[in-house]
């Protein structure tokens, strides 16, 4: 069979398929999205080939389409990530993820003594957004900058 023909991950007939994820963001990414919890069929693969990007991971979740607030955090950890929109096996849309402005409520400060660490308040950063695409955190209380490979999913 010929190399091009050989698909890693079996297709979804109807749902959300996340693509061109870093590999190293996957775990990120199904926190986010808060996979765990999930009751529909879930397929994900790491380490995949990827032209454009060395390796990628996807995921792919049956019979659930996600929200544009969903896919906008997805932004925060795999800015170049794209959501596709399945139906009947075919791609019905293609999302891009917009990086936010600001986020709210599911990252962990960096800083042990910001007050969002300490006391039960919920987390608010500004978006810093860099000429080469690395994305940083600013927080909106104690305003330490969070980096992109520093960033920690609450939930």
């Amino acid at each position: 069979m010929a190399q091009d023909k050989i698909m890693e991950v079996r297709a979804i007939e109807n749902g959300t398929v996340v693509d061109h994820i870093p590999a190293d963001c996957l775990f990120k990414i199904i926190k986010i999205l808060q996979l765990d919890k999930e009751t529909h069929r879930i397929t994900f693969g790491t380490n995949l080939e990827s032209k454009r990007m060395g390796t990628k991971a996807i995921i792919k979740i049956n019979d659930r389409y996600c929200q544009q607030e969903e896919i906008n955090r997805i932004a925060i950890v795999a800015p170049m990530a794209v959501v596709n929109i399945i139906k009947d096996y075919k791609v019905t849309e293609k999302l891009k993820v917009v990086v936010p402005d600001q986020i709210e409520g599911f990252v962990r400060c960096a800083n042990p003594k910001c007050i969002t660490n300490n006391e039960p308040m919920q987390t608010a950063f500004k978006v810093i957004k860099g000429n080469d695409g690395e994305i940083a955190l600013k927080c909106r209380y104690c305003e330490k900058i969070t980096h992109q490979d520093q960033i920690e999913i609450l939930k």
